[in-house]
This record gives C-alpha cells, structure tokens and sequence, in this order.
C-alpha cells in the first residue's frame, strides 16, 4: 500500500521580501516579552534588582553581537537600527577626523542610508569621491586605490548590496584601508546573519547592524567600533546622559537590544546551514524564471547572498508587473527606504541598467521560513505572467 503524503497547505499572500524586513523568529519575541513586563528596569538602574536584570540582558546581548562578527563585546554600541548606526560613523568620524582631513571614498550604490549622509556631510565642508560599479555592481579596487588622498579619512562601502546582494571584496578593501592608514565603515546590513562575518580578518574599523534583518525586532541595531589598532574615535550625534561609552545617550531599548543578542545567536548557529537551504530554493526559482528569453539576473551571480535574487524582465511594464505579483506574493523593486520613488532604482542604473530594464527589475527575497512550497507557487504565478503579458 502506498503512503500518500498531504500536501502543505499554502498560507496566502506569500512574503519574498526579506531583505526590506523579516518576521521576528518566535524564540527571539520569547526571549524579548520579560522585558516589556516583568523584568522592565532601565539598564542604567544600578541600585536595585529591576536595573541588574535589565543590566544583565544587555551584557549578554552585547556578547551574542560581537561572537556574531568575532569582535570584542566592548567594541559593540547599540542603536535604534542601521540609519543611526550610519549617522554616527560617518558624522562621528567626519568630526573627530576633522584636523585630518575631509574625504571620504565611498560607492555610488550604497544604500541612501550612507549617500543621503554624504550629501549632508559635504554641505558641512566634507569632499566625497562616489565610486562607480561594474554591470555586476562590483566596484574597482584600483579605482578605489587611486582615489585616496592626503585628506581621506574614511572609506565607506557596503558588505552586500540590498537590492542586488552583490558582495563587496571587504577583505581586500580593509586591507588598502590599513595600508593607507584610513578607517574602513561598512554597512553590513544586509550581510550579517546571511555571510560568515570577521571585523577581525576583514580589518573593518566600524561595522552596523540591523536587528529586524535578521528576524530580531524593528528599532534595535548595533554599531561595531574597533578599540585597538587604531583605536577609532567618534563624536557623539546624541547627547544626554553618556550611555553607550558616550557614543550614543538615550535610555537603552532592553527587550529590543535582548532580540537583537538572540537573533545574532540564532544566526550564528544556523548560518550555514540556512544558507544551503534557502540558496537551493533561491536558485530554483532563478533557473525557473530566467528560462524565459525576457528574464535575467541583476548582480553578480558568483559573489551575492544566499537568499536574494533581483530578476529584470525586459519589455514587460515593471509597475503592472509588481502590482500584479504583489497581490498574492510580496516582493519589492528595490530598497524599502525608498519604494514609494517612482524614479528607476540608483543601484540599477549605476550598473548601467537602462531605465525602463531598471523599472522592469525585482527583488526576490527569501528567508527563514520561506518554504519550498511557496517557491513553487511563486514560480507558476510569475511565469503565467510572463506568458501573457495582455493580462497585466
């Protein structure tokens, strides 16, 4: 007698947004509800037991991030997510590094994050050189060598593009950083969590991290600032109290900050083994779709994220497209930040995507808990789209 197995039932709309924000993982909101309610002290609260606790999530946190990116626990300084992260290590260096130098060397599809603080920092006296990128949105290290001068004192580029995944050589960037004696802030946003990650190997100086990319809660991020060889300095963007060694004032966010510890620790005992799993789903999808002579790959295929997938489907009207997809699946045509822009993505046409390919692109993001299922209901209501294209 033959065993027949039932198949899963599909929940719909199906989420293949990922890389905008992700769920927070059931064991992360279990490890964050204490603090809401019964142990709801200020970490800063050193003279009872309410205050030790909070004290204590927060230490342990502090060590869940730093194993997560081989630094020390004391080089780790929470924030309300990336954006802020960003702020205070450009503005920060920007204005400790002043009697150094102006220039900072960064990338022309970093996320608007970093472009938005460059074009405020030039404003305050600071000149920026934009690297450009190549078709697969990998940028040049000669380019990047021959752009420094006297004055640098910052290189900023992002570990993994968020709209394409492409992966930046941060390895090889850290070490021109250091022969040069330049700091070196990257945006690891989107990389942490998905890619093994080293402050350490990759000589990076500041590092950010987002909590709610890595199934952890919105409003809780990291900034890695390395203590030693060099020691970097940052002037302080909020002031207010001296929490965070002075970096950042502000009452800390306890059950946010407790998340985010789980989920680096989630992530760093998963890592490989997701990665496998949802890269095989990422490229069936991929193969299934770029079958079609309309559909291609956005990005460098050879170097990217496990989980992310941005498709172009040229000659097809790319905002009818999204529509039609997003009514019962969810996925975006770039970076949430900046998706109510009717203008074709930045990222796109630095990698010399025409506009209407850029406006006819889309990002697939998997994750966690996305299932083969779902890929497989993703791939048969994309491709009947794409054959009748009269129907959008």
């Amino acid at each position: 007698m033959v065993t027949i197995l039932p198949r899963i039932m599909l929940k719909l709309p199906v989420y293949l947004d990922n890389n905008a924000t992700t769920p927070v993982d059931p064991e992360v909101l279990k490890i964050m509800l204490p603090y809401f309610s019964e142990q709801f002290g200020n970490a800063a609260s050193r003279t009872h037991s309410f205050g030790w606790a909070a004290e204590e999530a927060v230490k342990q946190a502090r060590e869940q991030v730093a194993e997560l990116i081989h630094a020390d626990p004391s080089e780790i300084v929470f924030t309300s997510g990336s954006t802020e992260a960003i702020n205070l290590a450009m503005k920060g260096a920007f204005e400790a590094y002043a009697s150094k130098g102006n220039h900072i060397i960064t990338c022309l599809t970093e996320h608007k994050a970093v472009l938005d603080t460059c074009k405020h920092l030039e404003k305050k006296g600071a000149e920026v050189t934009y690297l450009p990128v190549n078709e697969e949105g990998l940028i040049n290290l000669k380019e990047l060598e021959s752009s420094i001068r006297p004055t640098t004192i910052l290189i900023s580029i992002m570990m993994a593009n968020n709209e394409t995944g492409t992966i930046q050589p941060v390895r090889e960037i850290g070490t021109i950083a250091k022969q040069h004696q330049i700091l070196f802030f990257t945006d690891a946003t989107q990389a942490v969590g998905k890619i093994p990650v080293s402050v350490t190997d990759d000589q990076i100086d500041i590092l950010c991290i987002s909590a709610h990319k890595i199934y952890g809660p919105k409003g809780a991020g990291a900034l890695y600032v390395r203590r030693r060889n060099p020691r970097v300095r940052l002037v302080s963007q909020i002031d207010g109290g001296g929490h965070e060694k002075g970096m950042r004032s502000g009452t800390l966010n306890v059950p946010g900050i407790a998340g985010l510890g789980k989920s680096c620790e989630i992530c760093r005992q998963q890592m490989n083994r997701e990665a496998s799993r949802i890269s095989a789903l990422r490229d069936k999808l991929e193969n299934a779709l770029t079958q079609f002579s309309p559909v291609s790959v956005n990005g460098c295929i050879n170097h990217r994220l496990p989980n992310i997938t941005n498709l172009a489907f040229a000659g097809l009207p790319g905002n009818k497209l999204l529509t039609a997809i997003n009514r019962t699946i969810a996925v975006s045509s770039g970076s949430a930040c900046t998706s109510a822009n009717p203008e074709p993505s930045h990222v796109l046409k630095a990698m010399n995507l025409d506009d209407e390919l850029a406006k006819s692109s889309i990002r697939f993001g998997l994750g966690r808990f996305t299932t083969e299922e779902e890929i497989d209901y993703t791939i048969e209501t994309v491709t009947k789209l794409i054959q009748n294209p009269g129907a959008l």
